[in-house]
């Protein structure tokens, strides 16, 4: 078996709080065994404008988050899949929220831009990622010591085709900042689909609290074994869940329900 974690984080506008922070809560995850942990979307930061996104954007390979992450996940012997963070792009004016991955020597391993862009609007709350971010264009999985790995970010989890595009992985994460609105009616529900569909370990690492920009994120971290069961979840504020990749698990199901032997397109 194989031990993961995923941390939960209500970050703030500056980054060096977010850094400390999750560098507590990494270092718990460690603490309690995990191999593999997976942080939040947007933890660096949770600012008030997409101005901010850009004052903290870094050359994809160097910057002080990065530099973080590698060394933290070199310190702990741990493959660290960092969540996102905003790494300068071609586009002036907008950034890539990109998650990166490190493994146990602290080496950027694998690297995501997420390709859908969250858009909502109702007559209280409104977002639109596309006036700040540029899409990425490419599915990407990465191969872990226990198997391989599928990425994807928060807005990704409506659309099931990405996740048939990874063809067949052991763990499927979904760092993400969910709002307060749709993921208490959508969150666990596309979660477990997922998890189902493709007969994979989801971990997914959620925002989830009141931030001090006044937004406010639904949480729910969790972990979702192959067979649609919630093994661990942590509903709101800052916290670490940990369990275990049951690879028998992972083979019973696949063997007694066949699903993926049997698609047709």
């Amino acid at each position: 078996m194989t031990k993961v974690a995923a941390i939960q984080m209500v970050s703030t506008p500056v980054v060096t709080e977010n850094i400390e922070t999750a560098r507590r809560l990494i270092d718990e995850a460690a603490g309690k065994g995990a191999d593999l942990v997976l942080l939040p979307e947007y933890w660096p930061s949770i600012g008030h404008s997409d101005a901010e996104r850009l004052q903290h954007a870094e050359v994809y390979g160097n910057g002080p988050i990065q530099d973080f992450m590698a060394e933290t996940a070199r310190k702990n012997g741990i493959w660290l899949i960092g969540g996102t963070l905003s790494l300068v792009s071609r586009e002036p004016g907008k950034v890539k929220n990109s998650c990166l991955v490190y493994n146990d020597k602290g080496e950027n391993a694998a690297r995501y831009d997420k390709i859908h862009l969250f858009g909502f609007s109702t007559a209280r709350e409104s977002y639109d990622e596309s006036l700040a971010i540029c899409g990425g264009d490419e599915v990407v999985t990465f191969d872990a010591p226990f198997g391989k790995v599928g990425l994807s970010v928060c807005y990704d989890l409506r659309f099931p085709e990405l996740y048939r595009a990874f063809g067949e992985c052991a763990l499927i994460v979904v760092p993400a900042a969910f709002t307060y609105t749709t993921g208490k009616v959508h969150w666990e529900i596309l979660l477990r689909a997922r998890a189902i569909e493709n007969q994979a370990y989801v971990l997914a690492a959620a925002q989830g609290g009141r931030h001090r920009t006044g937004r406010r994120t639904w949480g729910h971290t969790m972990l979702i074994d192959p067979w649609g069961e919630i093994k661990a979840v942590l509903p709101e504020e800052e916290g670490v869940i940990v369990g275990e990749l049951d690879f028998d698990r992972l083979a019973s199901v696949r063997e007694k329900l066949p699903a993926l032997k049997h698609r047709k397109l």
